[in-house]
Order: C-alpha cells, then sequence, then structure tokens
C-alpha cells in the first residue's frame, strides 16, 4: 500500500513548541517515544490514539481540509500532555458550517484524545486557543465519542466555561460494557437467564458432537499472520462480505487492518481468540489491552454454524477477562443495543459528542445559532424525549 504523508514534514512549531504538527508517517525517535510515554500515562486510555494504531490509519487525512496531527506541549521544553488528530470540516451535517472535529478512522470507536493525567484542563486549553488563532479554523472544536463525565468531558466543560461559553452535548449513546467484581462463572450465571444459558450448554454439547472443538488463544511470540488471515476469511464469508463491508472488501482497509494487529502485538496490546472445529475457526474475536481497561474491537462468526451460536459460546469464553488484575473494565465498542454483546455484558458505557465554541465574536455567533437550531431540531424529531436523551442532525 502505497501512502503519501498528509502533514508538513518539518513539524513546524506554533505558539512557539506548546503546540506542533507532526507528520505521523515520518516521527523522529523522540517523538515517537514520546507519544509511546503519553500512551502509558493518560488519564483515559483510547487505542485507537496510541501510535501503533493511530499512525497506520493519519495517511487517509485530507491535507485539503487542514487535517493536523496535534501534539500539545506543557511549554517549550515540557512533555508532551496531549495529542489528538484533528481536521478542518466543511458540513455540519447537512448545515454548509465549517467547524475544527476530531478525527477518527471509521474503525475507531472512540474519539478520546491521549492526555497526560492530571493535565487535561490544560490540554483542552492550550488546544481551543490554538484553533482560536488558527486562521483555518472557524465556528466550533467538536468532539466525537467522549467518556460521559470522565476526566477529558469534565475538564472540556471546566474549560469552556472559563471561555465564557459551554462544551455542548448534542449527541449521547449508551453501549454495552463488562466491570465487574464477579468470577467469570458468577458473572455468566448472573447476566443470562437460566433458561438461556440451559440452551448455550445444548448448543456447546452439540457442537462439540460435530468434531474436536477448542478454544484458542494467541500468544505473545507467535506468528501473527496466520490469525489475521483466518479473522479476514472468516468474515468476508458472512454478511459483510456479501455487502461488501467486510475488513477485506477493500484494499486499503485490509491493510490497515492487517498493520493495526500487527502493530498491537508488538506493542503488547492484543488479545485474540478463537473457538475452532476440527481446526477451523466457527468464531473469533480480537480485544486490545489498555490497562486499566481493555477494548473489543472486532469479532466474526461462520454463518454456517449460527445455530450453535459459536460467537456466544467464544464471549463465555472471554469473560475470563474479569480475572485478569490489570483490566478493570472493557469497553464492548458494539453498536447500541447491540442483541448479543447487550445480552452477556450487562453494564454500559454512555459517551457524548461535544461542541465548544471558538472564541471571537462571529464564532460565537454561529455557535449559537447552531445550538438553536439543534434545540429546535431536537424538539421536533422527538417532543417526549427526556432532556439527556439529545441526537444531533449529524
Amino acid at each position: 500500500m502505497t501512502v503519501h504523508p498528509a502533514f508538513p514534514a518539518d513539524a513546524t512549531p506554533a505558539d512557539p513548541l506548546t503546540v506542533r504538527i507532526v507528520d505521523p508517517l515520518a516521527l523522529s525517535p523522540e517523538l515517537a517515544a514520546a507519544w509511546d510515554r503519553l500512551a502509558a500515562e493518560a488519564s483515559e486510555p483510547n487505542p485507537f490514539a496510541e501510535r501503533w494504531c493511530l499512525q497506520s490509519a493519519l495517511h487517509l487525512l485530507d491535507p485539503e481540509r487542514h487535517a493536523r496531527l496535534v501534539m500539545v506541549r506543557d511549554g517549550s521544553d515540557g512533555p508532551v500532555i496531549g495529542i489528538m488528530p484533528i481536521a478542518a470540516a466543511p458540513h455540519y451535517g447537512r448545515l454548509p458550517l465549517r467547524h475544527v472535529t476530531g478525527w477518527a478512522h471509521p474503525n475507531h470507536f472512540l474519539g478520546l484524545p491521549l492526555v497526560r493525567a492530571g493535565f487535561e484542563r490544560l490540554f483542552w486549553s492550550i488546544l481551543l486557543g490554538w484553533c482560536d488563532a488558527a486562521p483555518w479554523a472557524r465556528t466550533l472544536l467538536h468532539v466525537p465519542r467522549l467518556t460521559e463525565d470522565g476526566p477529558l468531558h469534565r475538564a472540556l466543560v471546566d474549560v469552556a466555561r472559563v471561555r465564557g461559553g459551554e462544551a455542548e452535548i448534542v449527541h449521547r449513546e449508551e453501549r454495552a460494557l463488562l466491570a465487574s467484581d464477579l468470577s467469570p462463572a458468577e458473572y455468566w450465571d448472573t447476566a443470562v437467564r437460566a433458561k438461556k444459558r440451559k440452551e448455550h450448554r445444548r448448543q456447546a454439547n452439540r457442537l462439540a458432537e460435530q468434531g474436536a472443538m477448542r478454544f484458542r488463544r494467541w500468544r505473545a511470540g507467535a506468528a501473527i499472520e496466520p490469525w489475521i488471515d483466518s479473522f479476514l476469511d472468516l468474515e468476508a464469508r458472512g454478511w459483510k462480505g456479501r455487502a461488501g463491508s467486510a475488513l477485506a472488501s477493500h484494499g486499503d482497509t485490509e491493510a490497515w487492518f492487517r498493520a493495526i494487529i500487527a502493530g498491537a502485538a508488538e506493542a503488547g496490546r492484543l488479545d485474540m481468540r478463537a473457538l475452532d472445529l476440527d481446526e477451523r475457526p466457527l468464531a473469533m474475536l480480537i480485544n486490545f489491552r489498555t490497562p486499566p481497561g481493555g477494548f473489543s474491537f472486532k469479532t466474526a462468526f461462520d454463518e454456517e454454524y449460527a445455530r450453535f451460536s459459536p460467537g456466544v459460546l467464544l464471549q463465555q469464553e472471554n469473560l475470563d477477562l474479569l480475572d485478569d488484575p490489570a483490566i478493570a473494565w472493557v469497553d464492548s465498542c458494539a453498536a447500541p443495543g447491540h442483541p448479543m454483546i447487550d445480552s452477556v455484558w450487562r453494564e454500559r458505557r454512555a459517551l457524548v459528542w461535544v461542541n465548544t465554541a471558538l472564541s471571537s465574536p462571529a464564532d460565537r455567533l454561529r455557535f449559537a445559532m447552531l445550538a438553536r437550531i439543534e434545540r429546535l431540531w431536537r424538539r421536533w424529531k422527538a417532543p417526549t424525549a427526556v432532556e439527556n436523551e439529545v441526537e444531533s442532525p449529524t
């Protein structure tokens, strides 16, 4: 795969070395090491913003949209305190409104920047001040998928108020989360109804009658390519392959996936599992371990064996994450209301999409007009919705 840098190669400083625009495809060893250290010291983990994952996607950013990988430092020779990919967007939903947005690959399921713990307010203050001064930045900073009431969300709310505005929640979602002090067996018995547990035992027994059934887990140091090949093949043979949305359906997406899984393995972040029948994978899943949390990134199963629920059987085995002392919770990365994972993982994680106005009078006027339009739109779309169940026209 040929990649083309979307960033100025000279890493030109802005606001004397407080904010720096870096080329992620030509990082110096010093900046690469600083990025990795930041991931280890972040206030909230996000594998999709770590170097091994984000660096493989950033060539997709469009330089015509003023795409930037922003690195924020505490002063001219202080430590790196935050990293966030941003871009200029010409439209806000269907509205022709220029603004600044946090950028993510379509397969990145969290929008948190990496920010050193304790520096959250300073990070947002510097970033917003830099956007205020950037001639291409307009109206607002849109940050998708922040953890609701997490350190970064609270800090953004505080900074916006100090600047004389608000951090407006324009969309909110909840998705499945695994977080419990129970043992895997206790959790399964508590989360899944007795009748359903009996059905899954029956399915496991019937599947075992079809051949040799076993669970496997990738181990550090083992070859990763066969696991990647198997996952891509398994996914492509299902409905995603027929719809043309499987990872292997497009060369760029497949190359990206291969790069990040290999990167996760090298970085010690990869937890990859399979349920096999006679050495043939029937279900596979990929977790990213980012202590104190984890992220369930991708899963696939063989639809020819759907009557045995191989994906659920593998998820039952996956509950041994509860025994990992380094992992306090695991984000499902699933769509809200996902019928399978919501029936197994009972906790929920709330994510919010947040807008914060830039500081010029024109920016604040446009922001106020947008906020009014969105309030009217929500009132029209869901007149009986409770106040905190907000949605955006985006």
